[in-house]
């Protein structure tokens, strides 16, 4: 009897824990695209130049980005669910905030505070999953999460066009208050706190990385706007580039890093996260292109353009968790190799069908294949970071991972929106698929590449613990030599 009540108690928490952090990572993924559709209500109510709505995109993405993996140490020093919930309070009061902006000057700003606040949740809630989650049972909880975080990335500009067409752009902003509300008790009172066993902070690898990638993602944010030579670009380009360099260099030699440079010689955790960078940046800069394509083009409102981006957002929910248990059976690698190249497939087949006046439903087998390869995607990704690294090394892997991706979404729009300037515009329908179409097939290369990657991930571990329980440097039986 009493070992029936501690196995309902551990099911019980596995659930909650599941629940929590699930719902935490939608509202965090969700306001990554969900302001793009709103955009002309802000500017009509607010006013601002381009410029000024250009912000209102990227102060999220910018400040996500480079303060993720100092999230994820904060949470390792002071406790990570200490940090989660202080992590909530801030991205809440900022949605608040954003929602009652006087101006563009304040929006922005609530917007980077935002990010700030995401850069903390995002990270501890697949380290507070991981220690809440029985081994055995961790493919199908990262399904969960992983399927909520895609989920969120893909039906972020239906939501959008929803709450503003039928409501206002404000409950865009609005919609984070209550759930964050509603999470912060529930995360004080159904998760355990845990902390990494460094005390330090790395400062200098923090400063160092974080000037390296916002120098970057603001040069490529910038660059179609202020011209890929002018001085504010290739200083942010070949600055960030010098910046990151110093960071890899300190990493090598500090005391505590951040960010410890041996996680890179298992060939799984190199080889995911350059996968993961390709993957966001085609699935990105499509999402960023298409939802423009059926409204500047088909003609739909907001709404209707979501509506009809729904057999590829949805579907994450069903192939998420499936794929999930599948990759517990046969190991991530595979599961995560077909999920990219079904995607590659899809954005292919795109690229094929667009036409000024093509029919939606000769679109429908494109959009279906990407909406299966996104949910076999993410849910094995998770899994797969989890497993090659050591438990107190789980919050950095985990923020690492997640800002690759952030970069990797910066990288996306700026590159096929790039490619599509160059080869089309707005002026008419014809202009417009001439220049998707190009942008398109290079999304589709990089998604390509990204599944070849997937082939230096070990089918499945062979041996019977994780490999987080190896010395650094070790490697599991059956598994391929480190480089």
């Amino acid at each position: 009897m009493e070992q029936q009540s501690k196995q309902a108690a551990r099911r019980s928490s596995t659930v909650w824990a599941v629940f929590i952090t699930s719902t935490a990572g939608f509202i965090t993924a969700l306001d990554n695209l969900i302001v793009t559709t709103a955009l002309p209500s802000i500017r009509d109510d607010l006013g601002g130049g381009l410029e000024d709505l250009e912000w209102t995109v990227s102060a999220y993405t910018l400040t996500f980005a480079v303060l993720m993996m100092f999230g994820a140490s904060l949470g390792d020093r002071f406790g990570r669910r200490r940090l989660f919930v202080l992590g909530l309070g801030i991205f809440t009061a900022a949605s608040a905030a954003a929602a009652l902006a006087p101006g563009m000057n304040e929006l922005i700003a609530a917007r980077a505070v935002q990010g700030f606040g995401a850069a903390i949740i995002t990270p501890l809630t697949l380290t507070l999953l991981s220690a809440a989650v029985p081994a055995e049972r961790r493919g199908v909880a990262f399904g969960i999460w992983g399927a909520a975080s895609g989920l969120a990335v893909a039906m972020g500009p239906l939501i959008g066009g929803a709450l503003t067409e039928y409501v206002s752009w404000q409950w865009i902003f609005w919609v984070n208050v209550p759930i964050g509300l509603a999470l912060i008790p529930l995360a004080l009172l159904r998760l355990s706190e845990s902390q990494g066993p460094n005390p330090s902070l790395d400062l200098t690898g923090t400063v160092l990385a974080s000037g390296g990638l916002f120098g970057i993602v603001y040069a490529l944010v910038r660059g179609n706007a202020d011209g890929w030579t002018s001085t504010p670009v290739l200083g942010g380009l070949i600055g960030g580039a010098l910046l990151l360099v110093a960071f890899v260099a300190w990493e090598q030699r500090a005391k505590h890093p951040m960010l410890p440079m041996h996680l890179f010689r298992h060939p799984s955790f190199s080889a995911i996260n350059a996968a993961s960078l390709l993957m966001i940046l085609g699935t990105f800069g499509a999402v960023f292109l298409l939802t423009q394509y059926f409204q500047d083009i088909g003609g739909y409102s907001p709404m209707e353009a979501g509506i009809r981006m729904l057999p590829w957002t949805a579907m994450p929910m069903i192939a998420g968790p499936l794929a999930g248990a599948l990759s517990d059976r046969i190991g991530g690698g595979p599961v995560v190799a077909v999920g990219l190249a079904l995607q590659a497939v899809g954005l292919g087949l795109w690229a094929l069908a667009v036409e000024p006046q093509v029919h939606y439903p000769d679109l429908l087998p494109a959009l279906i294949l990407c909406g299966i390869g996104t949910g076999m995607f993410y849910a094995p990704t998770a899994n797969l970071v989890m497993s090659t690294v050591r438990p107190e090394e789980e919050g950095i892997a985990s923020g690492a991972n997640n800002a690759i991706r952030e970069v990797g979404g910066a990288i996306g729009v700026a590159s096929l929106a790039a490619i599509f300037s160059a080869q089309g515009g707005y002026e008419s329908a014809s202009l417009f698929v001439d220049g998707l179409i190009p942008a398109l097939w290079f999304a589709t290369g990089a998604l390509s590449v990204a599944a070849a990657l997937t082939f230096l991930i070990p089918s499945r571990r062979k041996t019977g613990g994780p490999v987080a329980d190896l010395a650094p440097g070790d490697t599991p039986a059956g598994a391929p030599a480190a480089i």
